[in-house]
């Protein structure tokens, strides 16, 4: 089942940016800057920072809490925002600039406050488990569909969400992610009512999927489709400056309950000294997306489209959008995430990533041991005819003697997150930690999700998959004590 847009791909009362006008007017006016940031707009002050910045960055770079900009009745803020809010169709949006991470622990403190106990889907980002362990707040995991020939982490279905809830009568809310880091899309709309059924409130991490609903041929966005409270990285393919994201509450009773929450949440969360920079990158990548996004996303499918029948005429290396599609949670896939399975092509996704890099000047997402993660942010052309030739040049290696590196299950939970975070711990060699419960969240980085976890049991199965990854070119663990995953942090036994 597809879910396409029902917002309009194209609003000309968008076509404004209060909050980035409302910078330049101030810069225009010449102010002389008795305030923070310490550079004050003087670039003889700081020269170098002006030369490799820009120099009009200095003097758009304001303090917070300006009349008319962010404070005060009828500022360009509330205006930008409320814009934002239609773009999206939710009750209310506020800007993030400390990333998807910084909604995350938001929405882990709010839902704190609702008492009772979440359900959360297995593949969560990792700050959705420092969430956790700053919160308190207890989670039972549901886990997701697992393609364990290409290592990818899909979604849940309403059924298995169903049935956790069911298991889980005292769940205030369901954590869910989707569209995963490949583009495959859950059934938002069934989640929600699932969700809502048990009395639960729905929550999104839709990191990934900021520029849903701006062009016909792309799903819709969660909170559209019912979600109560939605992440969004708008930095990843919406076209903001890194670091900046969006939060979006619902319109459901169980969204107004959490309104409150949210709000006290953010306070903690959030720094008192925000960029005007990322806060009016925001603004602007908002204008672009609501007000000609259609136009621009057009012509990145249509690049997206050349790069696919460039990979099908020549048949070696495969679109791996069938095999995604295939599984039960995935109604619809966002094509802007270009997924190439490369092993049948006799080079695994590792290789692959790095050779493109290194020698062909082609840099792409990410890579697993079995495919390369291409992501197309809304509007960006790229030169696709010189991708392919750069692919389809790659040598080809005998895979056969790399061992596959499989994405494992998640070992058996024992403790909360809070309370192994907490816990009293040693750090051990690796080899003596199989059995041992984990202290730390370990990551494979991207895409982030924790394959150790804080309160579950380490497996031979995790370690292994956790060496191999960091061993591969480009390979990154993120909270490893030891490049190699040699030391592990556990859970000291009574």
């Amino acid at each position: 089942m597809s879910h396409r847009p029902h917002q309009p791909a194209h609003d000309p009362a968008q076509d404004v940016s209060p909050y980035a006008e409302a910078l330049s007017d101030f810069a225009a006016r010449g102010r002389a800057r008795f305030t923070t940031p310490g550079h004050q707009a003087d670039a003889a002050a700081q020269p170098l920072l002006a030369e490799w910045l820009g120099y009009p960055a200095l003097d758009l770079d304001v303090q917070p809490t300006v009349e008319g900009i962010d404070h005060g009745p009828d500022n360009a803020m509330d205006r930008t925002l409320d814009l934002a809010a239609a773009a999206w169709g939710s009750r209310r949006t506020w800007f993030l600039t400390n990333g998807s991470s910084q909604g995350n622990l938001t929405a882990c403190l709010a839902l704190a406050g609702l008492g009772g106990t979440i359900v959360a889907q297995r593949s969560v980002h990792s700050s959705v488990v420092d969430g956790l362990m700053l919160s308190g707040l207890v989670a039972e995991f549901v886990a997701p569909n697992i393609d364990h020939a290409l290592g990818i982490a899909h979604g849940v279905t309403a059924d298995s969400l169903d049935a956790a809830l069911t298991a889980t009568p005292d769940a205030v809310a369901a954590y869910v992610v989707t569209p995963s880091y490949f583009g495959a899309c859950s059934d938002v709309a069934a989640l929600a009512e699932v969700a809502h059924a048990h009395g639960a409130a729905l929550v999104v991490d839709e990191a990934w999927g900021a520029h849903l609903g701006f062009h016909p041929a792309l799903p819709t966005n969660a909170v559209r489709l019912g979600a109560d409270l939605v992440i969004a990285s708008m930095h990843k393919l919406g076209g903001s400056l890194g670091q900046t994201a969006l939060l979006h509450l619902g319109h459901s009773d169980y969204a107004a309950r959490l309104e409150p929450l949210v709000t006290r949440a953010l306070r903690s969360m959030q720094s008192t000294s925000e960029s005007a920079l990322l806060l009016a990158s925001l603004d602007l990548a908002r204008r672009q997306l609501a007000a000609h996004g259609e136009v621009s996303i057009g012509r990145s499918l249509d690049a997206v489209a050349r790069l696919r029948s460039r990979l099908a005429s020549d048949g070696r290396f495969q679109d791996a959008t069938p095999f995604v599609s295939a599984f039960p949670d995935v109604v619809d896939i966002d094509p802007l995430h270009v997924v190439i399975e490369t092993r049948s092509g006799g080079i695994t996704g590792h290789e692959a990533r790095a050779l493109l890099f290194a020698e062909h000047g082609q840099h792409v997402e990410m890579s697993t041991d079995d495919v390369i993660v291409l992501i197309v942010g809304a509007g960006v052309v790229h030169d696709m005819e010189a991708f392919a030739d750069a692919l389809l040049a790659l040598p080809s290696s005998d895979t056969a003697r790399h061992r596959h590196i499989e994405l494992p299950d998640a070992g058996q939970r024992r403790m909360t997150v809070r309370e192994a975070w907490f816990a009293p711990s040693e750090v051990v060699p690796s080899s003596e930690a199989v059995g041992r419960v984990s202290a730390d969240s370990v990551a494979a980085y991207p895409p982030g999700i924790p394959n150790l976890m804080p309160g579950e049991v380490i497996t031979e199965a995790t370690l292994a998959f956790l060496r191999d990854t960091a061993a591969s070119p480009n390979g990154w663990i993120r909270g490893a004590l030891a490049e190699d995953l040699s030391l592990v942090r556990v859970v000291v036994e009574p």
